[in-house]
């Protein structure tokens, strides 16, 4: 089987183009390439896959084999490969996810796309729609969470995946593993949830580390930077407009008036090879 590495702002994965391969078991391979000791090392394992209602299909697993609703910084990567390996030559292209066709602009130049915007959609906000079960008199919004006898206000939006945002003095110091472990499998959250930890640093700026469910801690997250970027502008600590700085790089996030989230950022090739499955 062929493959591609790829990383968005240090989110990696591994890409096979299912227009030419097939691929059996995607659910198992996914832990066994993911592996960063005995396998090729990644985040989790993106196929493109054809789709008769978009230019392709992003058919994306975690690193624990768990299938994923969306991916932004997956889905960058989807359009760089795409265009670059003449599959999609389009500027504009549309692709299928398991939360909606999302539609990408690529930023080209010289046959190579510098930086794409993806329209993430408009941020999910009910309770229902996270889905999270809030015990009563609490809202999704405001959320409390309790781990090892510190209490945290969690502010939960949906990307097409869910998120619970925390808000933090220092991203760097805080316990992104213990926290959140504890809070994607809390009994509250019944498709478990992904944790961002953010510092405001000026109401156009955002710091975050983040604990994505089904692959623990990772270098960047899109849909967390477009929902801590929602969170942030809800709770009226920041603007609608932000540059969020994750530990892989930065996102330019813009929630619309009209409800539509955009994120912007780049894509990268890291090697091309080749396995036996």
């Amino acid at each position: 089987m062929n493959f591609t590495k790829m990383q968005g702002i240090g989110n990696d994965y591994i890409y096979v183009n299912c227009f030419e391969e097939y691929v059996p078991h995607p659910e198992e391979l996914a832990v066994r390439l993911s592996d960063r000791h005995f396998g090729i090392g990644s985040d989790g394992l993106i196929l493109i896959r054809p789709s008769e209602q978009a230019d392709a299909m992003m058919d994306l697993y975690n690193a624990d084999g768990s299938r994923a609703m969306m991916c932004g910084n997956g889905i960058r990567c989807v359009g760089k490969y795409l265009y670059e390996k003449g599959i999609v030559k389009k500027d504009c292209l549309q692709i299928e996810t398991l939360s909606g066709i999302k539609e990408l602009h690529l930023n080209t130049a010289n046959g190579c796309v510098k930086s794409i915007q993806v329209d993430m959609g408009k941020p999910g906000l009910d309770a229902a729609e996270l889905p999270v079960l809030p015990p009563e008199g609490a809202s999704a919004q405001d959320l409390p969470l309790e781990v090892d006898g510190v209490l945290y206000h969690g502010v939960c939006v949906s990307m097409g995946n869910p998120h619970t945002v925390l808000f933090v003095e220092n991203p760097a110091a805080a316990p992104v593993e213990r926290v959140g472990r504890a809070i994607e499998n809390h009994p509250w959250f019944p498709q478990k949830t992904n944790v961002e930890f953010i510092r405001v640093i000026s109401p156009d700026e955002l710091e975050m580390r983040v604990w994505e469910r089904g692959s623990g801690e990772t270098m960047a997250c899109g849909t967390g930077a477009c929902a801590s970027a929602v969170a942030a502008a809800l709770t009226g600590r920041a603007q609608r407009s932000v540059l969020v700085h994750l530990l892989g790089g930065d996102l330019r996030i813009d929630w619309a008036l009209d409800g539509t989230v955009y994120m912007e950022g780049g894509a990268e090739f890291v090697f091309d090879g080749s396995i036996i499955i």
